[in-house]
């Protein structure tokens, strides 16, 4: 089985650790293909950049030569999962999703940690999106940006730990998600912390993807997500 794992920013860095992360809890005959887009933002923290990113991950994944059973977007809150569902059969798993739907079989209540405020109504308008926000108690922002978890790990855990505390005491939450790709190294330290489940989005994608491809399900083709109509889409980036 072959799963690809995309970045939505051009990171390198970051696209490592979540394909080292993803590698950690993959089953022994699932090869993991992380992918970097050609083109984007280094870190993804707003609309527009988001947007950019879904076309850049869309790129990314025509652009791979070689077969694959399923495609994991990493990026918390971001655009794209529904065009690349348009363009390929197979599974497509967000890790948004991913993480708020391992969460409510965890607890009554989650809650997602993010980066900086200005994430926050985009995770919101995901999790909306994909019929999730009635369990969620909370989406909490760090005010780190996505590069200063690598940058400073140390200030980074100790932020995300004090802002879980806070959705266990104050919003009830009872499971809390990682929101960021670049969270996925720190689960469980911060489970330790809190004494809570903690889910990281990238891990909980790699086996919900697995899980499927080996169902033998793939993405519905009959209304929303058939493939484009043939027609000249004038400067075009995709390859």
């Amino acid at each position: 089985m072959k799963l690809l794992v995309v970045n939505v920013n051009t990171t390198q860095a970051m696209t490592d650790l979540i394909g080292q992360s993803a590698r950690q809890v993959a089953s022994e005959n699932t090869e993991i293909i992380p992918l970097t887009p050609r083109f984007g933002a280094e870190s993804v923290e707003g609309n527009f950049e988001s947007y950019l990113s879904a076309v850049g991950v869309m790129d990314c994944v025509q652009q791979y030569q070689g077969s694959f059973d399923a495609i994991i977007q990493a990026g918390y809150g971001e655009h794209g999962r529904e065009g690349l569902q348009e363009l390929f059969n197979v599974p497509v798993i967000d890790i948004t999703e991913a993480a708020a739907s391992t969460a409510i079989f965890l607890g009554h209540q989650y809650s997602v940690i993010t980066t900086l405020d200005r994430a926050v109504p985009l995770i919101e308008n995901r999790l909306l999106l994909a019929g999730f926000e009635r369990r969620c108690a909370s989406v909490r922002a760090t005010g780190l940006g996505v590069l200063e978890l690598e940058a400073d790990s140390e200030r980074a855990i100790n932020a995300i730990i004090q802002e879980s505390l806070r959705a266990i005491n104050e919003d009830k939450a009872e499971v809390i998600c990682l929101g960021c790709g670049g969270m996925s190294d720190l689960q469980r330290r911060v489970q330790e912390a809190t004494g809570v489940p903690v889910i990281d989005g990238v891990t909980a994608a790699v086996k919900i993807a697995e899980s499927l491809v080996q169902l033998g399900l793939q993405t519905s083709k009959i209304r929303t997500y058939a493939q484009p109509h043939k027609k000249k889409i004038a400067m075009w980036p995709l390859g």
